[in-house]
């Protein structure tokens, strides 16, 4: 090869060379990039958008799920158990009887206002089950108001006692089946005020009523009673019934006439239906006495 082939030759390559050259500086090195992931979140779908100096961009999409809702369950309300007595300092009035309150009252209509034999309580829904109560009545011992689902007052019907403790009052729970009346001061009650003028007994309290039986369509319909006794020593005599509804009577309707049993025909408790079944058999002996004598 002569001078003038070599030089040709020369200048071939490097023109190529720097072909070569010019198209590797002009070349994209950002490769296409997708980036997908299931990611469970609370959150919508989300698309980015990802931009670098060396490449237009990449999209990313994160396809998200919704967690489920969750509910909570509120926490269990108990009931306050609380039989502490601070005093009562105005006396109890049947001022809202037949508005806000359902009134019972021995003799009907007799204001615990008044100085007198007035034996009274009502009745007011605060919420649900639960009720403030008024309860006044006369006793050198104590008064109670019951709450029965038969007008026999067995089966452990609910009572709440207001005793004279010396001049002051002193608040019991208690149960009441066949004329037993056993202390458990284990029923809900909250806020109990109370006073003692001489046989005067008032006291004032929240409770929450147990629900009536399941038969009944209305969990607030109780027989409702009034009673007194004697308490001497810490230990409550049997119950004297003085007051007992003829029907059972819903708590919450303060419309509701409430009749007292023991004066009508009905024979209202097992106090009293033990002296009519005593007539009964007295008038049998009567009869058979007479018909021996024939």
């Amino acid at each position: 090869m002569d001078n003038s082939n070599r030089l040709m030759f020369a200048v071939v390559m490097v023109i190529a060379y720097m072909a070569m050259g010019a198209q590797t500086q002009n070349s994209t090195t950002a490769p296409n990039v997708t980036m997908a992931a299931n990611v469970t979140t609370t959150g919508p779908n989300i698309t980015t958008n990802l931009s670098t100096t060396r490449s237009p961009g990449v999209n990313i999409t994160i396809n998200g799920t919704m967690a489920p809702n969750t509910t909570m369950s509120p926490p269990a309300v108990v009931p306050v158990v609380n039989t502490t007595v601070t005093a009562l300092t105005v006396n109890i009035s049947r001022t809202e009887c037949g508005n806000s309150q359902l009134c019972a009252a021995q003799p009907k209509n007799c204001d615990p206002a008044l100085p007198g034999s007035c034996f009274f309580v009502s009745t007011q829904q605060s919420s649900g089950q639960t009720f403030s109560f008024q309860l006044r009545g006369v006793s050198s011992g104590y008064i109670a108001v019951g709450l029965s689902t038969n007008l026999t007052l067995d089966g452990n019907a609910t009572i709440y006692v207001c005793a004279n403790n010396n001049n002051n009052v002193k608040f019991f729970t208690a149960l009441l089946d066949k004329g037993n009346l056993t202390i458990n001061n284990a029923l809900p009650v909250d806020s109990v005020k109370g006073s003692v003028n001489g046989q005067i007994i008032q006291c004032t309290f929240s409770a929450t009523v147990p629900k009536a039986t399941a038969t009944r369509s209305i969990d607030t319909s109780f027989y409702l009673s009034i009673s007194n006794g004697t308490f001497m020593n810490g230990i409550l005599g049997d119950p004297n019934i003085v007051m007992l509804s003829n029907i059972a009577v819903d708590l919450s309707n303060s419309k509701t006439t409430v009749i007292n049993s023991l004066n009508s025909n009905t024979t209202p408790s097992h106090a009293f239906g033990l002296q009519h079944t005593l007539s009964q058999a007295l008038l049998i002996l009567l009869g058979v006495v007479g018909l021996m004598m024939l």
